[in-house]
């Protein structure tokens, strides 16, 4: 997975210390059907994500990721969730955990398909047809289907922040 640049500049200075970074994810919707990507570091099938720049926008931190990551365009339309991630562990023994913002999106346009190297596979599926996801990109999902707010959002530490 590329890093972005702040984040290797980090870690030159603090080395494999854990990291608080802000994420953002994208629940791509087209009418019935939900865009997907399999990463390529895990296998998993998850919506498209991506580490927001300093200074950036999380709306424009997805509008990039998609172009880059499944070569599609998309609208962002509403924010679904917001939580603290799982602590994270990466190959090179860096730690990281996320406060993830995810958000409803619509597909405007582009053939699905990996780009970036960041994802093997990119393909839609039926909302009632989706592959197994692990339990929180289930809920992001879950989420950002639903049609009307307010946003989730935690009022006590979740189960898999401890």
């Amino acid at each position: 997975m590329p890093i972005p640049d702040f984040v290797k500049d980090l870690r030159e200075k603090i080395g494999q210390t854990p990291l608080w970074l802000a994420g953002a994810t994208a629940v791509v919707v087209d009418g019935d059907r939900i865009l997907l990507i399999r990463r390529s570091d895990t296998g998993a099938w998850t919506p498209i994500t991506g580490i927001i720049d300093p200074g950036e926008e999380p709306a424009v931190t997805l509008v990039r990721e998609a172009l880059e990551e499944a070569n599609v365009s998309i609208e962002v339309q509403w924010l679904a969730s917001t939580w603290v991630t799982r602590p994270i562990r990466y190959e090179n023994g860096d730690e990281a955990r996320y406060l993830d913002l995810t958000f409803r999106c619509r597909y405007l346009g582009g053939e699905p398909m990996p780009v970036d190297g960041e994802a093997s596979e990119v393909a839609w599926f039926p909302l009632d047809g989706m592959p197994p996801m692990g339990d929180e990109m289930t809920a992001r999902v879950q989420h950002a289907l639903r049609e009307e707010g307010p946003a989730y959002f935690s009022r006590e530490p979740l189960s898999w922040n401890g």
